[in-house]
């Protein structure tokens, strides 16, 4: 199924202080939640991250010139560089100073013990590959042929588990969510 982000209604943060569009969400069984969860993030000023105890998150600049992470911990993380995931635990406090002006940044949130899982940046032309863990492809750049159409620069693509086809032309650049069951 391919997913168009202008579809994706952008949403208030948790802590209500920016805004979101999730492109794909597996609700917990239990109904305390999500399991996992996908977004695309826009960062237009100074303001704290949302605090998610026991999930592991993961973060990719998208497009703007992103902005510097002071996490609680002391760590200091300048997420300015396009593509290049950064992994954090959700119960961090997460200060931000913006490097320019507003940014997009990609988001996976991870139930911490029931899955686990990661980013993968696909820039290579060609066949990619596709199993079960591949849950989302994310097409930042160029165009990218899929079983159930065409993605364009924005667009997502939740593959059918039955291991469906995936090729990047040239120039284009995808990022892959990969989740499987937790320990």
């Amino acid at each position: 199924m391919i997913i168009r982000l202008a579809d994706c209604p952008l949403q208030p943060w948790k802590n209500g202080l920016g805004r979101t569009r999730e492109l794909a969400v597996q609700t917990s069984a239990d109904g305390g939640g999500f399991d996992w969860r996908i977004s695309i993030a826009e960062v237009d000023s100074a303001a704290p991250f949302s605090s998610f105890p026991g999930i592991d998150r993961q973060i990719v600049l998208l497009d703007g010139a992103g902005f510097t992470m002071t996490l609680d911990d002391g760590r200091v993380h300048a997420l300015t560089t396009p593509f290049e995931p950064f992994a954090f635990p959700g119960e961090a406090r997460v200060q931000v100073t913006l490097a320019g002006g507003p940014t997009r940044d990609f988001n996976l949130m991870l139930r911490r013990g029931r899955v686990r899982g990661g980013i993968e940046v696909w820039r290579n032309a060609g066949a990619q590959p596709i199993d079960d863990a591949c849950k989302l492809v994310y097409g930042a750049h160029g165009t990218i042929d899929c079983a159930d159409g065409t993605l364009q620069p924005g667009d997502a693509w939740r593959p059918r588990p039955d291991g469906c086809a995936l090729s990047l032309r040239p120039g284009a650049l995808a990022l892959a969510v990969r989740i499987e069951s937790g320990d």
